[in-house]
């Protein structure tokens, strides 16, 4: 009901022009990205169409907090993408199965069986935007803010998040034997997602824990500069290596609050950082930024080893 406001009345304070809106991102959004969906019947180990979704943000939820061990992002990330049982699905094979099973041609009723159910990220963004969700509901109904520490690094390594069409199998045997590997990682039933050693190469340690502080090359990323590529073997340096490039900071509970900002200052090579409250800016620490409560985290894809370009890769 309010009247319109002409282009006139909007006013803008700044101290220079905006930058042109790049051509290519006018094609192609920074934060696009799309969500792949796995299903495979336990009954008879057929597997569905994978399906497609876009998200322009990662919304993880924060697993349950295990006492005397901190809770990282890639807890939050292995929770995301932890496989999940969902019962009564009408499966079309196994329908058709017990069809065939049927003389006279007698109509059959569609057999309903139990899925596994996997997300994995088909196509990673540019500019990757993950929403840690804060909010939770006490046993009467009341929401609740969560206020533990996600730790987090200045950079993500998303490899292990990545879906990779799986090659061509030449025996019933070694398809079963990968849909058990794909369906390893933890059901959803109230746990935290666990790695699986399914995601990672056989006799083999990720040498990288996305918010583990350790003796391992991650520890290199408490200290300003470039990633330690130099650290990892060729065969396993990072493919999706991303920055952390800003986090908003939510103060006060459910009902009430007041939102910060730390973002890296433009020039000196992104090694400056600022803490943003409304008109209030100062410089900060990287300790600072890690040790904050991340509502929002902001990464942005950096080169890590090289790659070919190819559409199952972007």
């Amino acid at each position: 009901q309010q009247p319109e406001t002409t282009q006139k009345q909007i006013s803008c304070r700044t101290r220079g022009s905006l930058p042109p809106v790049s051509n290519h991102w006018k094609s192609q959004h920074p934060f696009h990205g799309r969500l792949t969906s796995n299903m495979v019947c336990k009954h008879c180990e057929h597997q569905s169409p994978v399906r497609f979704d876009t998200f322009d943000s990662l919304s993880l939820s924060i697993p349950a907090a295990v006492w005397g061990r901190p809770m990282t992002l890639d807890h939050c990330l292995h929770h995301f993408i932890s496989s999940e049982s969902v019962k009564d699905v009408v499966c079309d094979n196994c329908t058709k199965i017990q069809a065939e099973g049927i003389l006279n041609g007698q109509s059959i009723e569609n057999q309903r069986t139990t899925f596994v159910k996997q997300l994995k990220l088909g196509k990673l963004p540019q500019c990757l935007c993950i929403h840690l969700q804060r909010l939770s509901w006490s046993n009467q109904g009341t929401p609740l803010k969560r206020h533990e520490h996600v730790q987090f690094n200045e950079f993500l390594v998303m490899d292990i998040y990545k879906y990779r069409v799986p090659a061509p199998k030449s025996s019933q045997e070694q398809l079963s034997q990968k849909n058990s590997q794909e369906t390893t990682p933890g059901i959803k039933d109230g746990r935290a997602g666990k790695p699986s050693d399914a995601e990672q190469p056989a006799g083999t340690k990720p040498l990288f824990m996305n918010g583990a502080s350790s003796s391992s090359p991650s520890s290199f990323l408490m200290s300003p500069g470039a990633f330690p590529l130099a650290a990892f073997p060729e065969c396993r340096a990072p493919l999706y290596l991303y920055r952390l490039m800003a986090v908003v900071v939510h103060h006060g509970d459910m009902h009430s609050g007041h939102f910060v900002t730390f973002r890296r200052a433009p020039g000196a090579r992104g090694s400056q950082w600022l803490w943003i409250s409304d008109e209030s800016v100062r410089r900060a620490s990287l300790h600072e930024v890690l040790a904050a409560s991340a509502y929002l985290l902001f990464y942005e894809r950096v080169h890590g080893r090289a790659q070919p370009q190819s559409p199952a890769q972007h």
